[in-house]
């Protein structure tokens, strides 16, 4: 059980908070790890191209074995905004000096770009063959890509390479105390913010079914940044419409920018985006996007900023185009740290989940149950409160294509010191795709959980509660199953 404290620190380092035990930086525990990329092309029904690209944050449980999320999404052709998010568990194995085969299977849950995937479950298993360089591989990867509950079934040649990484964690024992280290914890994120916003489209631009757009589409969201240097850094963003009826709209991005003080602490800075995007019947071509923007940002607190954000976005290959603006509510994580300076180790938990939507309205007027599969990141803020960053996909029940981003806060108490316990977590976001009535896309949740802990290397919970959307007729209970595993992370 001991190797599974190694996948909790997948994205995000901890909040904050004061103490006055101290730990030992021998409590401090490394994992390697790897970002993984594929590129492939399949082939839907009707001999149709679509290019995919895949990500992977792979942790490595031993020397040969690795476990962690994964990501695929359309990146050509014609069905932007194809996604799906589950898991992989691949091994490797060193064949000659600097030689690896690997092998491997992703299972998970989405869809989306009017492809023919059924309920939403994708299977990729994958053989490897890769050369071993100084900070990562790259090799050649033949894999199937199928929707067993769908009609998508397709083998092909890739393209695979890796970055090797790794992160520092301490056991769940040294949570509140101090520490003094300088490296980063968890994937080494400097700081995360939420976003809300608009996406005002250009004049005269259409959707899929010819109408132009007259109004905004909201948008909701997050960004978490790494500085390699004091002024430039390197992140991810994620989001989805959350209004003005683009629902099932989302978009996945790597981004690279810089930014430079002006007023104290008062900043301002640029920015520039690629990644993937499409759904809510939004003209985008293969999926492929981009975006540019500058931005002004100004501290609440000393680990507490908010930003204002204003660009553009466009799809080389869609005519979809338009001009945006976001508020940002931020965290700073481990900027403007002194070196020695000591650091609270705060609880972190990363869990998988699955979820069932009993009745979930279809704007068919119909309401038929739904299987997801989910993500889950919660952060402690105090001994008794989180925050909880959630993505699910569906795989089961006619939904194909359906997914839900969240977040919120928690609450959490022991019922029995060190074994059964209770939670409560209400939740919002957006929603949409797979025919499911989530008009606009924002949706509110609430979920109580009573969970085990297994000694303190996972725990196991089980939820009740509702979900609603807050515009369509999406109105259901929702029971969750979920296993997390907890860990302590350094923080400011």
């Amino acid at each position: 059980m001991k190797k599974l404290s190694l996948l909790a620190s997948a994205l995000l380092a901890s909040a904050y908070a004061c103490a006055d035990d101290t730990t030992t930086n021998a409590d401090v525990q490394k994992a390697d790890s790897e970002i993984r990329f594929t590129a492939e092309r399949i082939t839907l029904p009707g001999n149709e191209g679509m290019g995919m690209l895949g990500g992977n944050y792979l942790i490595n449980i031993n020397k040969n074995i690795q476990f962690g999320p994964a990501v695929y999404g359309a990146v050509t052709g014609k069905r932007g905004g194809f996604f799906t998010g589950g898991a992989e568990l691949s091994g490797r194995y060193e064949v000659m000096p600097k030689v690896l085969a690997q092998a491997g299977v992703y299972v998970g849950g989405g869809g989306g770009g009017v492809a023919m995937v059924g309920g939403g479950l994708m299977v990729r298993p994958h053989a490897d063959l890769l050369y071993k360089f100084d900070g990562g591989t790259a090799g050649v990867s033949v894999s199937q890509v199928r929707f067993p509950n769908g009609f998508i079934k397709s083998n092909q040649v890739g393209l695979v390479m890796s970055l090797d990484t790794n992160f520092r964690y301490s056991p769940v024992s040294s949570i509140g105390k101090m520490l003094n280290i300088d490296d980063r914890g968890g994937m080494g994120f400097d700081r995360i913010a939420v976003t809300a916003g608009a996406y005002k489209p250009a004049s005269g631009v259409a959707d899929l079914g010819g109408v132009p757009y007259t109004g905004k589409i909201g948008y909701a969201g997050f960004r978490s940044d790494r500085f390699i240097s004091e002024q430039v850094y390197w992140g991810i963003e994620a989001g989805a419409a959350a209004k003005g009826g683009a629902d099932g709209y989302a978009e996945v991005l790597g981004t690279v920018g810089a930014e430079t003080p002006v007023f104290g602490d008062v900043k301002v800075g640029a920015r520039a985006a690629l990644g993937l995007g499409g759904g809510g019947k939004l003209s985008v071509g293969g999926g492929s996007l981009g975006k540019v923007a500058v931005y002004a940002s100004a501290p609440l607190t000393k680990d507490v900023f908010v930003a204002l954000e204003g660009g553009i976005l466009r799809f080389p290959d869609g005519q979809f185009k338009a001009k945006f603006a976001t508020v940002q509510l931020g965290v700073e994580l481990d900027t403007h740290r002194e070196r020695g300076e000591a650091r609270t180790v705060r609880g972190m938990e990363w869990g998988f989940s699955g979820a069932y939507y009993p009745k979930a309205k279809r704007y068919s007027g119909s309401e038929e149950g739904v299987k997801l599969v989910g993500f889950k990141i919660d952060r402690d803020i105090t001994a008794n409160t989180y925050f909880s960053a959630q993505a699910h996909s569906a795989y089961d029940g006619k939904a194909g294509g359906f997914s839900v981003g969240l977040a919120g806060l928690g609450v959490k108490t022991d019922i029995r010191p060190n074994s059964f316990f209770a939670t409560a977590e209400v939740l919002s976001g957006a929603a949409g795709g797979g025919g499911i009535s989530s008009k606009g896309g924002a949706i509110v949740q609430g979920v109580a959980y009573a969970g085990y802990d297994f000694n303190s290397k996972a725990r196991l919970k089980l939820g009740v509660g509702r979900v609603k959307s807050l515009k369509g007729e999406f109105n259901s209970n929702i029971f969750d199953v979920t296993l997390t595993v907890p860990i302590g992370v350094a923080s400011r």
